[in-house]
């Protein structure tokens, strides 16, 4: 009898063995597998139909088109201004901005808003033309940029601004712009 119910006991511990044996390679398969999937660069989103083109991110870089479509937004953004809306104005431009440019573009934007709220002064541009570089993550706008105090057109000028991106992961974010200033004209 003693011989009958050892070799039961030993019968099932070595089924549970091998059914634990079974979930440790069944494991193992899932975390190669997850692993395999979270090192594929080629991970994809694709954007809502809110543009012309259809256009898709992925994480092995921007597309020519999604940063022209990009720059063109935030150029309407960062400069159509007018008091009423200088607030939002400039939560907007930092919700764009990339943590590390956030805190010196943010003082820059608070002086402006400082010095033109309460006015009459706003600001807009009419683009005139675009130009994107997806491997330096830099692009250029150029337009005329319009000054209306009160309801006059006060000043137009040719301008081209530049925006310098950060793209990490599947997230495009604003690094810095400004205008860009001929030889001849001083800083």
């Amino acid at each position: 009898m003693d011989h009958a119910f050892a070799y039961e006991q030993s019968q099932n511990t070595l089924r549970q063995r091998n059914l634990l044996g079974l979930a440790c390679l069944a494991l193992f398969g899932t975390c190669i597998a997850l692993t395999v999937v979270a090192t594929n660069p080629d991970r994809e989103v694709i954007l809502q139909p809110v543009v012309a083109k259809q256009m898709s991110i992925s994480s092995g870089g921007v597309s020519r088109d999604y940063l022209e479509a990009v720059t063109r937004d935030a150029a309407l953004l960062t400069l159509n201004r007018s008091p009423e809306t200088l607030q939002y104005w400039m939560d907007a431009i930092l919700a764009i901005t990339a943590p590390e440019a956030r805190g010196g573009l943010k003082a820059k934007l608070a002086a402006i808003v400082a010095e033109q709220q309460g006015s009459q002064v706003t600001q807009f541009l009419t683009i005139d033309w675009i130009q994107v570089d997806p491997g330096t993550l830099t692009s250029e706008i150029g337009g005329v940029l319009h000054t209306v105090v009160a309801s006059r057109d006060v000043r137009r000028e040719q301008r081209t601004f530049r925006f310098k991106w950060k793209y990490e992961g599947l997230s495009l974010k604003l690094l810095g712009f400004g205008v860009v200033l001929k030889k001849d004209e001083a800083p």
